[in-house]
This record gives structure tokens, sequence and C-alpha cells, in this order.
């Protein structure tokens, strides 16, 4: 009798079990509803700043002290973000934290990971005389035991305007992983990130009709020259032409957890490589495995376009103009005077 009781019970159980889950896979139009987990900011802020000399990143930029950091933080959080991750050195770590994860972990979840030239796949060895980071692809690679939602990745010295995170924060939040990878990148006009103090590095994109990626082309020696801008390849011996209106990566990227599996897959080939070919600099870039996964139809990468100009201290030369930049934005209201108090 107890048997026959608890096997209609079990019965009943389970037949709640299926009503529950038939009324809701039909409300959601026969779908499973995916729940999205929110996107994280990633800050990569370990690079050397070897152009520009010492910790750029905790540079203040204006009279009240704030970084270049407050602002990109201060768009985030209008835009949905409420957890950052900073990319730095250990041996950072203290000054970071004093200068912002200490102050800003009042306004978010702050977490930190560290990229370090030891953390390589075993059966490789960090080249004697190697004091260069191994690139942006193995920045983001460190994260991999902190990340298990959408990503945001930008740059520490960067100031990307409030337009990118809405951009980017809406995208992540409404395209979940899956097979090809969605992906996305703001992209902006090659004209708004030139700086007059020297040459640039930048990603130059090829974008269908759709508004979708289809190449990237690294190129390590922009310059303007004139009213153009130009690239060469070979230490300036010959320049390229390339329009000022072309649309450039300032890596800014949004990923999915599939990305950094693609990376771990990918950082022992380029080691094998880089270790025979330029073992003291050679670097693991994003925009090289993004192109890899768009050329093996891997991924899709969604190019949203910013109209924001670009500011970011390369040279020590470029502070005043940023420093002006920023004051003028403050003036025309898009930010307060005091971040943090509004």
């Amino acid at each position: 009798m107890y048997e026959h009781c608890f096997l209609r019970s079990l019965m009943l159980y389970y037949s709640n079990i299926h009503e529950y889950c038939y009324r809701n896979i039909k409300k959601n139009n026969g779908r499973r509803k995916t729940v999205m987990k929110e996107p994280v900011l990633v800050v990569m802020a370990a690079g050397m700043g070897s152009r520009y000399g010492g910790l750029k990143q905790i540079d203040p930029i204006d009279r009240d002290g704030h970084i270049i950091m407050d602002f990109s933080i201060f768009d985030a959080v209008r835009a949905g973000f409420k957890k950052v991750i900073f990319i730095i050195k250990k041996q950072n770590e203290e000054d970071f934290r004093q200068a912002v994860g200490d102050r800003l972990s009042r306004i978010l979840d702050v977490s930190y990971v560290f990229q370090e030239l030891t953390d390589i796949p075993e059966g490789f060895s960090v080249p004697e005389g190697r004091v260069k980071p191994w690139g942006t692809g193995h920045a983001v690679l460190s994260c991999r035991h902190a990340i298990d939602s959408p990503f945001l990745v930008i740059n520490a010295d960067d100031y990307y305007g409030p337009n990118a995170y809405k951009l980017a924060y809406n995208y992540l939040s409404g395209h979940p992983d899956g097979e090809p990878y969605p992906y996305m990148m703001v992209g902006y006009a090659l004209g708004n990130t030139l700086t007059e103090n020297g040459y640039v590095a930048r990603g130059i994109c090829e974008v269908d009709e759709n508004g979708y990626l289809k190449d990237i082309h690294e190129r390590t020696h922009i310059e303007k020259r004139g009213e153009e801008a130009a690239y060469t390849e070979d230490g300036g011996a010959t320049f390229t032409e390339v329009s000022q209106k072309a649309i450039v990566s300032m890596n800014m990227w949004g990923f999915q957890p599939s990305f950094l599996k693609e990376l771990e897959k990918r950082f022992p080939a380029f080691l094998s490589e880089a270790l025979n070919s330029n073992p003291l600099k050679g670097e693991f870039f994003l925009p090289f495995v993004v192109d890899e996964l768009l050329k093996e139809g891997k991924a899709t990468v969604k190019v949203e376009a910013s109209p924001d100009r670009w500011h970011g201290v390369t040279y020590k030369e470029d502070k005043p103009q940023v420093v002006a930049a920023i004051q003028k934005l403050k003036d025309d209201g898009v930010y307060p005077q005091k971040l943090w108090e509004a």
C-alpha cells in the first residue's frame, strides 16, 4: 500500500514538472528561455607604457585628480555594468589598488587578475631577457579562471566615450553564446583616434554591408601626414595612405566565454612561432585571434560604430590635449565636475 502511494506521488510530481516546463516553453514560443548573465568590464592595465614612461594608467588628467579610467568606469556604470576586472602586473598591485581599485570598489564589484610572463603552457619557458608582456591576447587569457559571462575588453589608458559602453552593453546582453560565436567590436573613424605627436598602432577593419567585420589588418605604425593618414611597414622607407574615415579597432571588444577557450587553445601555437622568430618582443594580439576565427567561420563580429572621439595619452605630449578635451566634456555637461560625488 505504501509503495503504491509513493509511486502515485512520484508520478504526480513528475507530471507537475512536465506541465510547468510545457507552459513555460509554450509561453516563449516553443523555445527555452536563455537566462543571460550580466556583462563584465575587463580593463587591460598591465601594459608597460614604454613610449610614455611611468605608470600612465594612474596619471591624473584633470584638476580633481581623475584618471582616464575614472571616465571609463563612470560611462560603463551608466551603461549598466556592475562588475570590473582589472588586469595588472603583480608588482603594481599596491599602487593600483590605492590609486584606482579601493576608490572604485565603493561603486561596483572590483576584482583583479595578474598578467605574468610565467603564465605560459607546460613545456614552454620565458626567454632570457624577456620583460615585455605577451600581448593583449595573453592579457585576456589571464582572466580564464575569473569570467563565466559576456565581457567587454578595454585599454586602461584609452578614453572611448559614453556611446561605446551603451552599444557594447546592449549587444552583449542580447546575444547569448552559440555557434558561430556572436562577438562585437566598437569601431572608430581613424581620424578620431590619431595623435599629433607620433605614430599609433591601429587595427584597420573591413566591414560588410550588414555591419559585420570581414577582415582586420594590424598596422603598428600609422601617423598623420598633413590632412591625410598613412602607415609604414618598413621603418618609414615607404608609406601607404589610408582614409581617415576608415573604421579602426581601439581594442574595445565584446566577447562571450567561448573566446577564452579559443585563446587558450591558440596560445601554444603562437608561442612556438614567436619563441623562434621574435622571442623578446613577439606579442599575442587580440585582433590576430579574432581574424583567425573569422577566416575559419567560427565567429561573427558585429561592428558598432561610435561617433565619439577617442582620447589617449600615447606620448607625454598628448596629455595637455586630453586634459583640455576632458574639461570641455565636463563644461558641456557630459560629465559632472566631480564624477563620484554626482
